[in-house]
């Protein structure tokens, strides 16, 4: 049975209470101290926690790499170093981060840029407090056989998407464009309608359904798919340029007012962004930390995650969480471009804020602690059949 670093380090500790009890011990047992006659003082010392304060953080999905800064800051004890009890919620297909924060049933959520600010036009009073990913990480995957290398190429052919508002970068790009002639169906959250060819470019998360067609046997070789057998559309692609901010954290706009609860904000983002900057240094324990929370992907699925969810959050320009303006305004203005709940939208400024992130970074900062990571790059992961 493996146990995970939380139990370790209490085991830890438990051998050392009792090599300390059994060295201060007398051997009679008799306590031959001159009794304490004073009052004992029992106010805490700064910064000691007393009572931690519980909050609730909902996830998009299921435990994987996507989320490990949270399941590392959680199994490390950082939430709990910043006097924190933190629940981890895990997502579902039914499960609308945004809405559960709107009805009071998470006090930090995880949702896109764009499906937030939709949710908000909707009455949804939430608000943006972290921007933990810089760029995004949806892609438009094709066989290169079909020659798509730019959106123009989507003419006359079948593109796959997500819907749900997971297909407004693909809708901007085509609009921005003016491709005619494309055919956009509905796709499963997988990649097998392009690996059995129904479709000819599919969208996927660069983190984990590009990584599905590359787990995947190519019948012609009998060996797995590489990255040269297929042609990839980035829209973060300045050629393109109609990424939208992603993975963010946001809380209700009344909870955030209620007094005390900036600072809980700034202790959560605080512990999940060390959470976040632990992995850049200790990768694989980050990776172990993911399985071990339940993960139902395979390691070197995860381990490829986990490289490539890092490259969307480093190099931070700001410092992570940081909001990039510029991004800002390029995710609501192609979301209004496409998306026509938020074709209204005049002004976005009050949805979000920089202040609550921006003193997490500071105070991380000022420990020595790297929150730009402007030196990562990406390692190498060998996936393993079925991402083993």
């Amino acid at each position: 049975m493996k146990l995970n670093n939380r139990w370790k380090r209490l085991l830890a500790l438990l051998a050392v209470i009792g090599l300390v009890l059994t060295a201060c011990g007398d051997d009679t047992g008799a306590d031959t101290t001159s009794p304490d006659t004073t009052s004992p003082d029992t106010s805490a010392p700064d910064g000691e926690c007393t009572e931690p304060d519980d909050v609730r953080v909902q996830l998009q999905w299921v435990a994987q790499s996507q989320f490990a800064g949270y399941f590392v800051a959680q199994d490390l004890g950082f939430y709990e170093d910043e006097c924190l009890n933190v629940e981890i919620l895990e997502g579902a297909v039914e499960i609308v981060p945004q809405t559960v924060l709107a009805t009071g049933g998470a006090e930090f959520g995880i949702a896109w840029v764009p499906k937030a600010l939709v949710s908000r036009e909707q009455g949804a009073e939430i608000i943006n407090i972290a921007q933990v990913f810089e760029r995004s990480g949806t892609l438009s995957v094709s066989f290169v056989e079909q020659g798509i290398t730019h959106p123009t190429d989507w003419e006359g052919k079948t593109v796959g998407n997500w819907g749900f508002g997971n297909e407004y970068e693909l809708t901007g790009a085509i609009n921005k464009f003016d491709v005619q002639d494309v055919e956009l169906v509905g796709q499963n959250f997988d990649m097998l309608a392009l690996l059995n060819g129904e479709i000819d470019a599919a969208e996927a998360m660069i983190y984990n359904e590009y990584a599905q067609v590359l787990e995947a046997e190519n019948p012609e070789t009998g060996e797995l798919y590489q990255p040269e057998d297929l042609n990839v559309i980035d829209f973060n692609d300045p050629d393109v340029a109609t990424a939208m901010l992603q993975d963010a954290i946001w809380v209700n706009a009344e909870w955030i007012a209620e007094e005390g609860n900036e600072d809980i904000a700034v202790r959560f983002l605080k512990a999940t962004f060390r959470g976040w900057i632990h992995c850049l240094d200790n990768f694989d324990e980050c990776v172990e930390i993911v399985l071990e929370n339940g993960s139902t992907l395979g390691e070197s699925h995860q381990a490829w995650q986990l490289n490539e969810i890092l490259a969307l959050i480093f190099p931070a320009t700001n410092g992570i969480g940081v909001m990039n303006e510029s991004l800002w305004d390029q995710t609501v203005e192609v979301g209004t471009a496409v998306v026509e709940e938020l074709q209204g939208v005049t002004s976005s400024d009050d949805a979000y804020r920089t202040d609550l992130a921006q003193q997490a970074v500071d105070e991380l900062e000022a420990e020595g602690l790297d929150v730009t990571g402007a030196s990562y790059e990406r390692r190498d992961i060998e996936l393993r059949p079925g991402g083993e």
